[in-house]
């Protein structure tokens, strides 16, 4: 591993600094590539403005018109968390803009698999609606769009995934990737694409009269659930998406959030007075994810819609414990994935370009968390596949990708496809994570063509794991309420949260659990406490980390210590 300090512009921190932010975090935001403190304004007045999505307005005239005839909408969803917390915002959302008919339908992973299909299709029209809505997919759904449309129904797609070659025949679409789109924020979630779809409609119903801007319902009180899905979706957090998921959070710590997000809060142990991205992507977001890999989203998304907070307990309890099903699951599909991967290359060699795994026993539902994982240890794009446990297609495997940076994953997926047509039956998604589905005979042919196409995009250069961190903690930095101060702030995707690095001294350490690594460090002069969770080879006497802060409590004084990510040996 190679750690890599980020480029701290010295304009850029001093002027922040001259504006009043606090000295470290001007050095952090300069090297995240903030210049100016109006950039970290997160004020709803600075949202990118909805007519520059495209569609947006055409949406809202199609939505308008269906609220103001009384018309039955179904909302199609999708089975993870970015799908399910868009869902909530629609139905929620349409029902405070004056809708009376709307329902939702979500796609079973096992026996539909993604997207808009024929048979969900027909499933909405029996269910008696007469407008379609996607959210978090649809822009791949040529076919099922094909068949709604047949059916008599109208389709809206909302959706944020790349376009294939083809547009769905849909009414609207609404798509910031796609063709003609100039909205700047190409990374938003599908969940904030129904948001933006949302304050479009109320826009045109003040426009024809039905509201005014003072007595319009407030969309805010859905912010919590759109910065849910935000950082769930491990989407690019550029400002927009920061402002988002900022105003949501904000919301969330004044006790101004839905009851189901508020039990699963208390299911996972966290507060929400203290609500951090952190929370969101590695608390929540797990837990509505594990009903949609393992059970029924629908479980998720009526946590997210009840308004009764006995239901919601019940609900938030439900799914904690799918999630600890589903982590059990994964522990052994891990240690089976990662034996199967190591017998691809003998000891002491460099692993392939690409890694593929397959096991007949594998759960579809955890592939792409544990093929993560690979991509973790290995740094290469990894793909791990299932078996299909849809009725009649039991000769179909199922995978989900996970990618490095400089591989676009989808990219590489449509090469192989024309490589090799025929072999890949359906495939979708971004650069860093991609799903697709073949026969099981076309595996070895699969593995052999993304493996050319990595050893044909992949160099030394981008092979080599890089780590890229804030440089030393100055030790007048180290103190509990500065780590507060620190979480405080929306970190993710695109604006990694801090991580420092500098060459410390290794007191002690000792084994934990027999699977992590504590440790007693001296740094700058100074000891102080660290943990390495999932480690368990010791560390020389002197040892250049990175770490990220943390603050816990001992006999009620708070400490700093440090969680290490990584050493440069």
């Amino acid at each position: 591993m190679k750690i890599i300090p980020r480029d701290i512009p010295p304009r850029a921190a001093w002027a922040l600094e001259q504006a009043g932010i606090h000295p470290l975090l001007a050095q952090l935001y300069a090297a995240r590539g903030v210049i100016a403190k109006e950039e970290l304004d997160d004020g709803l007045a600075r949202l990118l403005p909805p007519p520059a999505l495209k569609g947006a307005a055409e949406a809202a005239v199609l939505l308008a018109d269906a609220i103001a005839q009384q018309r039955r909408i179904c909302i199609v969803a999708d089975y993870d968390c970015d799908g399910a917390t868009a869902c909530a915002v629609a139905v929620r959302g349409l029902r405070l803009l004056g809708a009376r008919h709307v329902d939702y339908l979500v796609p079973d992973r096992v026996v539909d698999g993604y997207g808009l299909t024929a048979p969900i299709a027909r499933r909405v029209k029996d269910a008696g609606a007469d407008l379609l809505v996607t959210v978090d997919n649809g822009i791949a759904s040529v076919e099922g769009v094909a068949a709604a449309n047949a059916l008599g129904l109208q389709v809206l797609v909302t959706d944020h995934h790349l376009p294939g070659p083809q547009l769905p025949d849909a009414a609207v679409v609404v798509n910031p990737n796609q063709p003609g789109c100039t909205f700047d924020s190409k990374s938003i979630a599908g969940v904030g694409v129904m948001f933006y779809v949302l304050l479009a409609l109320r826009a045109e119903l003040r426009g024809r009269g039905v509201f005014d801007a003072a007595s319009q319902p407030k969309l805010d009180a859905l912010l919590p659930l759109v910065a849910l899905g935000t950082v769930a979706d491990v989407v690019k957090l550029d400002a927009n998406n920061r402002r988002l998921v900022a105003q949501g959070l904000k919301r969330i710590r004044a006790g101004a959030l839905p009851c189901g997000l508020a039990a699963l809060f208390e299911a996972a142990g966290r507060k929400v007075q203290a609500a951090t991205t952190f929370d969101l992507g590695f608390a929540l977001g797990p837990r509505i994810n594990a009903a949609g890999r393992l059970a029924d989203m629908r479980l998720g998304i009526e946590c997210l819609l009840t308004d009764d907070a006995g239901r919601a307990r019940e609900l938030a309890t439900a799914l904690d414990a799918i999630n600890r099903e589903r982590k059990g699951i994964e522990g052994e599909m891990r240690d089976q994935a990662l034996q199967i991967a190591e017998e691809l290359f003998d000891e002491g060699e460099e692993p392939p370009a690409a890694l593929c795994v397959f096991d007949p026993d594998f759960h579809e539902g955890v592939v792409g968390i544990v093929a993560s994982r690979l991509k973790d240890r290995f740094h290469r794009p990894t793909f791990v596949f299932a078996a299909s446990q849809a009725p009649g297609k039991e000769h179909e495997l199922k995978g989900s990708g996970r990618s490095i940076p400089g591989f676009h994953l989808r990219d590489a997926l449509d090469l192989v496809a024309k490589r090799h047509p025929g072999v890949l039956l359906r495939f979708g998604g971004h650069a860093m994570a991609a799903g697709c589905t073949i026969a099981e005979e076309h595996l070895d042919t699969f593995e052999q063509a993304l493996d050319a196409v990595a050893q044909e995009w992949l160099d030394a250069a981008t092979l080599l794991r890089r780590l890229h961190t804030d440089g030393p903690l100055a030790p007048q930095y180290r103190r509990p309420e500065l780590v507060d101060t620190l979480h405080e702030q929306v970190w993710g995707q695109g604006f990694a949260p801090p991580v420092f690095s500098e060459e410390v001294e290794v007191l002690s350490q000792r084994l934990v659990g027999e699977k992590h690594l504590a440790l007693k460090l001296r740094h700058q002069g100074q000891p102080v406490d660290g943990m390495w969770f999932g480690r368990t080879e010791p560390l020389p006497a002197r040892a250049r980390i990175a770490f990220r802060l943390d603050a816990d409590e001992w006999q009620g004084v708070r400490r700093v210590r440090f969680l290490v990510e990584g050493v440069e040996l």
